[in-house]
């Protein structure tokens, strides 16, 4: 039984678009989740890219959660084809054939990735307690939902865990003997966490004031040029001149000295790299596309909650460091050359 909910909200940000009841029929046939029933919520973040939707809908179609929860931003005005696309996308979502509570929250504007992902997650911890979240250019791995699901249940009361992530961004180095290591970085191309971390989440970042002022950002980065930059991504992000959500939550995960854990192997490619893409229209890039190997089962968990500061430190170079100078260095170039 497919049961369609539309939560309408009184909410003077966005406006829901109502859902009409369906069981749309797809012949592909379920994977098996390694003999395993998910039981855990999966909140689906999607906009106006059908295509890659599909292919992460068929993911989450083969984990068949009892829960689907999923979230929508509206076409915008200025782009001939976002209506069009934005329903097509939504009509995907009509494919869903497995017993499914499937709840929609849908805006009929478009709201932007800052206003439509932070007041869709809301919505989504409104609703359950805790989730695993999937935007959709974000293709998992079959065991991620597994990884995802045993470990929110480890880790459900203990508030030194803010997040759990399918994201590995190593490159073939392996930083530890079992299945997943913990890490101050908030990667969330595929994740899962619970309503009580997400309650310190502010999309306004009120605190980053007294936080700057004090200098503290040193203290949670543990080197000056960390500091520097990431210092500079959130003075931006406070004066609205970065339209995410995501930083945001980088923040509160680190205001709380919050632990991510991270996966020894990476669960999740991002699929989404094209050149209308909002934040990664680099088409050639390391990590797009990036290959996902299977998460082995028992996992073995570390009998220590220590974050690795050495695969920190190569993911600050090679995802947040180098690319910031090689940015820096072609608008150099394109300022010689005119």
């Amino acid at each position: 039984m497919i049961i369609w909910i539309n939560r309408i909200e009184s909410m003077n940000q966005f406006m829901l678009k109502p859902q009409n009841r369906s069981s749309a029929m797809n012949t592909v046939m379920p994977m098996k989740m390694t003999n395993r029933q998910l039981e855990t919520p999966v909140a689906f973040l999607v906009f106006n890219r059908p295509d890659a939707t599909a292919r992460v809908f068929e993911a989450i179609r083969a984990a068949r959660p009892p829960r689907l929860l999923v979230v929508a931003d509206g076409p915008r005005v200025d782009r001939p084809g976002d209506t069009e696309k934005c329903q097509a996308t939504r009509a995907i979502l009509q494919r869903v054939d497995w017993p499914c509570e499937v709840l929609t929250n849908y805006s009929d504007v478009n709201l932007g990735c800052k206003g439509r992902v932070s007041s869709g997650l809301d919505w989504v911890f409104r609703n359950v307690e805790e989730a695993i979240i999937l935007e959709d250019d974000c293709l998992p791995h079959p065991t991620f939902f597994r990884f995802c699901e045993e470990l929110l249940e480890k880790y459900r009361d203990d508030e030194r865990v803010m997040m759990i992530s399918g994201d590995n961004f190593q490159f073939g180095n392996k930083r530890t003997p079992y299945s997943y290591y913990f890490s101050h970085f908030t990667h969330i191309w595929g994740w899962a966490s619970w309503r009580r971390a997400w309650k310190y989440y502010d999309v306004n970042m009120k605190l980053w004031p007294e936080i700057r002022d004090h200098g503290w950002l040193y203290d949670v980065m543990g080197n000056a040029r960390s500091a520097e930059y990431w210092s500079g991504i959130f003075n931006k992000v406070y004066d609205n001149k970065i339209n995410t959500w995501d930083y945001q939550w980088t923040f509160a995960c680190w205001v709380q000295n919050g632990l991510t854990v991270l996966p020894n192997n990476n669960l999740i490619s991002n699929i989404g790299f094209y050149h209308e893409a909002t934040h990664t229209s680099t088409i050639i890039s390391p990590f797009a596309n990036m290959e996902t190997k299977p998460m082995i089962f028992p996992l073995s968990h570390p009998p220590y909650m220590i974050r690795d500061s050495v695969a920190d430190s190569y993911t600050t170079k090679r995802m947040f460091l180098l690319p910031s100078l090689l940015f820096r260095v072609m608008n150099k170039m394109r300022r010689f050359l005119k």
